[in-house]
């Protein structure tokens, strides 16, 4: 397999060039030369395969040989070591749980398998390799526990103050060790451009630069596997399936699109997004027009230019039309959401979390508008407790701390205040 930049101004690459390299030479995104078709047979006995499996299955045409089949059946069996349980909110809605990993996100997945691959292809290699990651929230403490302590590698996370809540801080700024959280004054796009301008800066060449954010291929395509988990789950329903995704980078959801351009029996995808909109404006008018980003009570979607939307564009040859086919988008208020958040607790006594209850909206107002007898998917990706201030406010409940989070919580804040660009490159150098 090989992968072509987005801004095709850069020769086509491996798979573990395009994981060191993070971005093309020509700062544009990477993606795969063809998307794989998995045969129809697998998806007929998909309930016959354990999880790891049917994920090899799924990932081993994108990585090709550079990883070895053992090595890899490893690196996925320890991705998916977790459970991704399916609850039922009504008869037609379900929310499936993308939290229950090592740091209470759905980032956790494609963290943990790109900390290992990217380990495992450096591992013969005298040269350290610094990983840099913009988070809006759940990606930075995810990214620091998939690397934490990986020889040879270097973190340095962005994060902008004031704008990720104090359980995803604590988990980006307490570990020490091998991970830097440079706290930025600004927002999510101001950090993720620091990051691309790195990337690209020969001044920098000497660094073994690459990212850990979802323009990573090792990153974004993993996400897939959790569509695959949950239809397997779901396959005897017999339902066609529509899932909601709360899109704020947007690779998420354009790592489900890809499991359903393989074959993967999804009708239908829904981007539920808070007031950050760019998506939804698109597919309302055909015009991509970024604006800058509004803080939110669900922060890590609040993301004003989505890096990965580029990808849906290429599946889909930037045929607007043919796109929303598959792709609805909405976009929801913090009012709304509180709204929602009492919803779903009144329906089941079952606590969201802001960025699940955007999802639960978004699906809602799909089904409402479809005659198909349709199951709805939303994806919980994050455990409520992570944004307990507006939880608690909202129900009127106190969320539990997981036993996991109290050590992290009483350890102290360590990170690095930065204004621009030239803060950071000063930094990397020295």
């Amino acid at each position: 397999m090989k992968y072509i930049s987005l801004n095709y101004n850069s020769k086509s690459t491996l798979f573990h060039n395009a994981v060191k390299r993070g971005l093309a030479p020509d700062r544009g995104l990477y993606f795969p030369e063809t998307i794989p078709q998995l045969p129809r047979s697998f998806f007929d006995g998909i309930e016959k395969l354990s999880i790891p499996e049917m994920a090899y299955r799924v990932i081993k045409p994108y990585v090709g040989n550079k990883i070895l089949k053992e090595k890899l059946m490893e690196i996925v069996t320890e991705t998916l070591d977790f459970d991704f349980p399916i609850i039922d909110i009504n008869e037609n809605i379900a929310a499936l749980e993308l939290f229950q990993g090592p740091t209470l996100a759905f980032k956790d997945v494609g963290a943990r398998f790109m900390a290992r691959s990217l380990g495992y292809l450096n591992q013969d290699s005298n040269e350290k390799i610094n990983v840099l990651v913009a988070t809006s929230g759940d990606t930075g403490g995810a990214v620091a526990n998939g690397f934490l302590g990986v020889e040879g590698i270097n973190v340095f996370i962005f994060y902008p103050k004031g704008k990720v809540s104090e359980i995803q801080e604590k988990q980006l700024t307490t570990l020490g060790h091998n991970i830097t959280a440079f706290e930025v004054d600004g927002v999510f796009d101001d950090c993720q451009e620091m990051v691309k301008t790195a990337f690209l800066d020969s001044g920098l060449s000497s660094l073994n630069l690459t990212s850990a954010n979802s323009i990573n291929v090792a990153r974004w395509l993993p996400q897939m596997f959790y569509y695959f988990i949950a239809f397997r789950a779901l396959k005897s329903k017999n339902k066609r399936l529509v899932f909601s995704v709360p899109s704020g980078n947007f690779g998420n959801i354009c790592a489900g699109i890809m499991g359903q351009q393989m074959g993967l029996p999804i009708d239908h995808f829904v981007a539920s997004t808070n007031v950050n909109d760019a998506v939804p404006r698109y597919l309302e008018t055909g015009t991509y027009n970024p604006m800058p980003t509004i803080q939110t009570i669900s922060n890590a979607m609040d993301v004003g230019n989505p890096s990965n939307f580029i990808r849906i564009q290429k599946i889909f040859n930037n045929d607007a039309v043919k796109m929303k086919k598959y792709l609805s988008g909405y976009r929801y208020t913090d009012q709304q959401t509180r709204k929602a958040l009492k919803e779903i607790y009144d329906l089941k006594n079952y606590i969201a979390d802001p960025h699940g209850a955007v999802g639960y909206l978004g699906l809602k107002e799909y089904l409402n508008q479809q005659k198909e007898d349709l199951y709805g998917v939303f994806l919980e990706t994050a455990h409520p407790v992570k944004f307990f201030e507006s939880v608690n406010k909202t129900l009127k409940v106190e969320v539990a701390i997981p036993e996991r989070l109290k050590d992290t919580l009483s350890k102290e804040k360590v990170s690095v205040p930065i204004k621009d660009y030239s803060e950071l490159k000063a930094y990397l150098l020295d």
